[in-house]
């Protein structure tokens, strides 16, 4: 029996903190180097590979087919990446939890049901908040605080809805369920689904990611964008393709993302509301549910993993280098940071769907599905979203950023591992954009055939960027950052929550102010009629005290002469 993957992760984010200092970036690298060679020795069978009993229930903690392995995969890919672009961190805390964090995120892809997948899905919750509060400053420990319940709220829907569904008599295997599933609706199938949501961030369940990326550390921030949204894609592709709910959630959030990232001035965040966007594109095609839209879902979540952890490392180097985050506090470093600038672009032109690069071979996919498959308003708001893309993260953010006006900031010198990381993802993403057929033919759903080369495709998309550009320069006066803060839907419960907590103390320290008081009452009036060994003069606060003693010891002595008898 091979070894899991995940496991071996774990046990390296276990062992990480005993080990000498100088020996934990090899660790570190070597933990997640061992994980992807397990991967890509994943055998092309479907089948079940390790199985556990739990509670009268078989546990597939392992099975494999195209779907799993091809998320396992880039999952493992960019644990590898991410992890090189950590090395210099000398702590053992986070690159503790990001190894844990990885470990249930391929976890969740392997899994062969849904106990499988709850369990590594709540490790995922568990280690994730501690990447958040790797972060620095009070603001980490606070997102992470609130991004914990609200993944904690996501995981207690989505055990309900899988213990309904076994008390109704399901089944809890994927293969089984998907039968289910397409006979309708269902209360169980519904908590499930909602559970699903919170962690692929639709709207409105979408303000923990926004909240919580920009306040994690430069390096915690690319596992963040790498997992929690992916892996649940993951499980919408698995569990619940072909839903109109689906289809119409996802466009939302390409377009929500897209309008906020236009108006965010903070380059993470910016960076983490499209996140939500691009996330979107793959709900979108989930619901769609046809193998043309699935494929487009499974290559545009590997594709997306690639250039979006490069754009954060490249914010994150610019975070580094500066100490500052914000675009009306940057601008004119491109010459003095030439390799994090040309790194930076190429997730650029990866994200806007460049011809050449590995956005342009995913997001066309789902958009020919929406127009194959006769949903020609999906199809016209997804191109519209893929304008807003290139007009922030490909115009906006690096203009205001490396070129625009210079402010004066002089970048300090980065370690050489953070530059070697965003080098390994670039080239990732140049290789897949000029080589296609390589992630082509690993998609998981079969009849796959997609051409993205062909002349029209290519004109249709140089004219769509070349119309943008000419907006952007248009538009350049106006689009310029703000220096404020833009309010979302996270400002009801960083509002609701304190407010009822509050007065839920309040209540509570009345109600015990008034218990007391009629405690002490109690006591002096009983004083008065029967004494009970109490003197009128002693403090009714100790008359109090006694008498819950001597009722305490009437308790024990009755139960204790119950057992005997028996």
């Amino acid at each position: 029996m091979m070894a899991h993957p995940s496991f071996v992760l774990f046990g390296t984010a276990a062992i990480l903190g005993l080990l000498p200092r100088p020996a934990r970036p090899f660790a570190f690298v070597g933990g997640a180097l061992a994980a992807l060679a397990l991967v890509a020795a994943l055998p092309d069978a479907t089948g079940v590979l390790w199985t556990r009993e739990v509670a009268g229930y078989p546990v597939e903690l392992l099975r494999v087919d195209p779907l799993s392995r091809l998320f396992a995969l880039i999952f493992a890919v960019i644990t590898v990446i991410g992890a090189v672009f950590a090395l210099h961190l000398r702590r053992a805390g986070e690159p503790a939890a990001v190894l844990g964090y990885a470990g249930g995120a391929i976890g969740v892809t392997l899994a062969g049901d849904w106990f499988a997948a709850f369990l590594f899905w709540e490790l995922m919750t568990a280690t994730s908040v501690f990447v958040v509060w790797s972060g620095p400053g009070a603001r980490a420990g606070q997102a992470g605080f609130r991004y914990l319940l609200v993944h904690l709220a996501g995981g207690a829907l989505l055990l309900s809805g899988i213990l309904l569904h076994l008390a109704g008599g399901g089944s809890a295997a994927f293969p089984d369920w998907a039968a289910t599933w397409q006979a309708g609706w269902s209360v169980p199938a519904a908590l499930m689904l909602a559970g699903v949501a919170v962690n692929a961030a639709i709207p409105p369940l979408h303000a923990w990611l926004t909240d919580a990326y920009p306040e994690a550390s430069v390096t915690g921030t690319v596992f963040l964008s790498a997992f929690t949204t992916k892996t649940a894609v993951y499980l919408l592709l698995r569990a619940f393709p072909g839903s109109d709910l689906l289809l119409w959630a996802g466009v939302v959030m390409a377009l929500y993302g897209v309008v906020y990232a236009v108006l965010e001035n903070d380059i993470r965040r910016l960076l983490a509301y499209h996140i939500i966007s691009q996330v979107g594109y793959m709900v979108a095609a989930a619901g769609m549910g046809t193998d043309l839209s699935l494929n487009g879902a499974a290559a545009h979540a590997f594709c997306h993993i690639l250039y979006k952890a490069l754009l954060l490392m490249g914010a994150g180097a610019v975070l580094a280098a500066t100490g500052r985050s914000r675009l009306t506090e940057l601008g004119g470093i491109a010459s003095r940071m030439p390799a994090v600038t040309g790194l930076y672009m190429i997730g650029a032109f990866s994200i806007s769907g460049f011809p050449l690069f590995n956005g342009f071979i995913s997001k066309s996919v789902i958009v020919s599905a929406a127009a194959d498959g006769g949903w020609p308003a999906a199809e016209l708001l997804l191109t519209l979203a893929s304008v807003g893309t290139f007009l922030h993260t490909g115009l906006k953010l690096p203009w205001f950023t490396f070129f625009g006006p210079n402010r004066g900031v002089r970048p300090a010198a980065l370690p050489w591992n953070m530059t070697a990381a965003m080098g390994l993802a670039a080239a990732l993403c140049v290789s897949l954009g000029v080589y296609p057929d390589w992630l082509y033919a690993r998609l998981p759903f079969p009849g796959f055939e997609y051409h993205p080369y062909s002349v029209d495709h290519v004109v249709r998309t140089v004219q769509l960027l070349l119309g943008t550009g000419v907006a952007f320069w248009w538009l350049l006066p106006k689009l310029a950052g703000e220096p404020t803060v833009s309010l979302d839907t996270d400002a009801l419960y960083r509002r609701l929550v304190p407010a009822l907590t509050g007065s839920a103390v309040q209540r509570a320290a009345a109600t015990g102010r008034a218990l007391a008081a009629a405690s002490t009452q109690l006591a002096l009036w009983l004083a008065q009629r029967g004494d009970l060994g109490l003197h009128r003069n002693r403090d009714p606060y100790r008359a109090g005290v006694g008498l819950t003693v001597m009722f305490a010891l009437a308790s024990l002595i009755a139960i204790a002469v119950s057992v005997w008898l028996h």
